[in-house]
């Protein structure tokens, strides 16, 4: 199933009718849709395509020889395959010279470990040949520390030469409720909190059935394709893997900042703080800090979470209890440990789909002023999940958001209001907005309130 990605789609054909050589490097974590943006892309375009793999290097030249006979029938290459990357990448800048021609390499860290002198020999093709044809090439792969390193690198021979690049990344909550058009929009939020926003995880849930179904049948089997997935991608990506496993762990359960992880994994604070960069660096882990603070990079107050859904899932309620799942408990799994922590385990995921929401507002031109900037506030015990703010005039928009089953009361908004003046201390306000959302409405007395100004409520079960 393809679903959007047309901001990607549009950047692709933009480049493909420049009408100039293009080299873009096309990469993110695996089962994000990569191959398929690209197979979409090159549909009824002149195009050839090579997925790479761990096979020697004389295997991957057959391969290329191959995917160029598929493309171009030249009989010669059935009995003669390429038996270097000059002759290769020779060959391929005859066929663009006066041709738009697309050139796709899949799985590229693939093939720089079968011959780690390929980016150079690519850059020499670069400068010295394809830069003049009609070449449009593209690098692609999964291996996000690779990509970077072999390509967008400053150390990387091809450092400087590509003319665009593109990190693909999980989709929002408005484009992954599309795999389910049969559920409400409470059960779209629950189901992406879930599964996250990796097309191939969404792709395992059915809105035939109800979310529990879907967890029992496609994610507590053993032989389900989610069941272990998070643990071969962290095999693959990382050394020492059971460190960094003790260090997700503890984020998932609430352990969010550097101390409190450090006591939760047992493991050393130089050691833990190492391996959250690598975290981060993956895309797998991202530190938060308060909107307020001046000096982000130096702050003390940041916070690590779990960037994806799936993953945090997984940590939180399969990797510490798969002896229930070995032990053929299931059911007790489900309806002992996790129906009862789903509301506190989606709390957080609503707010980051209540800021997705707020920013499409914005764009729309539909709140009571444009902000440029948005996000959290913390300062010990206090906390207020939405600021956003302009700038330039000194705007405010401050929010609660409320995943619980009965309508929000005057309370949210007057303790709301306690915790705006502690944080106008901090930062000069001009003007003051405040926003509410709530899965299941507000009281009367509050819209009361609301019809008065300056407050927005949101039902988000009206939300289109």
């Amino acid at each position: 199933m393809f679903i959007n990605r047309d901001q990607e789609l549009i950047a692709l054909e933009n480049r493909y009718n420049s009408g100039e050589a293009e080299f873009v490097i096309l990469y993110g974590r695996r089962r994000v849709g990569k191959t398929e943006l690209l197979k979409r892309f090159c549909e009824e375009k002149k195009h050839i395509y090579v997925l790479a793999d761990l096979s020697s290097e004389k295997d991957q030249l057959e391969i290329f020889s191959r995917a160029v006979y598929d493309a171009t029938k030249e009989s010669f290459l059935r009995t003669s395959p390429f038996s270097t990357w000059d002759a290769v990448f020779e060959y391929l800048g005859g066929l663009c010279k006066d041709e738009r021609l697309i050139v796709v390499i899949d799985e590229f860290p693939y093939l720089v470990a079968s011959n780690p002198a390929l980016p150079s020999i690519i850059q020499r093709f670069w400068d010295e040949k394809w830069r003049n044809t009609k070449i449009f090439l593209i690098l692609c792969g999964s291996y996000i520390s690779v990509m970077e390193r072999e390509t967008l690198g400053y150390k990387s021979p091809l450092y400087g030469r590509r003319t665009g690049q593109i990190l693909l990344e999980p989709m929002d909550f408005q484009d992954a409720s599309l795999f389910f058009p049969r559920y409400s929009i409470t059960e779209k939020i629950v189901a992406y909190s879930i599964v996250g926003g990796t097309p191939a995880y969404l792709e395992q849930f059915s809105d035939r059935i109800s979310i529990w179904q879907n967890i029992r049948e496609r994610i507590l089997r053993k032989d389900q394709f989610l069941y272990d997935e998070v643990r071969f991608i962290l095999m693959e990506e990382l050394k020492e893997p059971k460190n960094y496993f003790s260090i997700l762990r503890a984020i998932a359960f609430g352990k969010t900042r550097l101390n409190e992880i450090v006591q939760e994994s047992g493991l050393q604070r130089g050691m833990v703080a190492n391996y959250l960069d690598v975290l981060q660096n993956l895309r797998i882990v991202e530190r938060r800090i308060p909107i307020t603070e001046e000096k982000p990079h130096k702050s003390r107050k940041g916070i690590y979470k779990l960037k994806d859904n799936f993953f945090r899932f997984y940590f939180r309620f399969i990797y510490p209890y798969k002896g229930y799942i070995e032990a053929g408990n299931t059911d007790l799994l489900l309806n002992d440990i996790i129906r009862p922590s789903m509301r506190q385990f989606l709390g957080p995921i609503f707010e980051d789909v209540c800021h997705e929401l707020l920013i499409r507002l914005n764009w729309e031109g539909r709140l009571p002023f444009r902000f440029d900037r948005i996000g959290f506030w913390w300062e010990r015990n206090e906390e207020v999940d939405i600021v956003a703010y302009n700038q330039e005039n000194r705007a405010f928009l401050f929010g609660e958001c409320k995943w619980r089953n009965k309508p929000v009361g005057i309370n949210i908004l007057e303790d709301l209001k306690r915790k705006v003046e502690i944080i106008k201390k901090q930062i000069a306000v001009a003007d003051e907005y405040y926003v509410l959302l709530s899965k299941s409405g507000f009281t009367a007395s509050l819209k009361n309130v609301a019809h008065e100004g300056k407050l927005i409520l949101i039902d988000i079960r009206k939300i289109g």
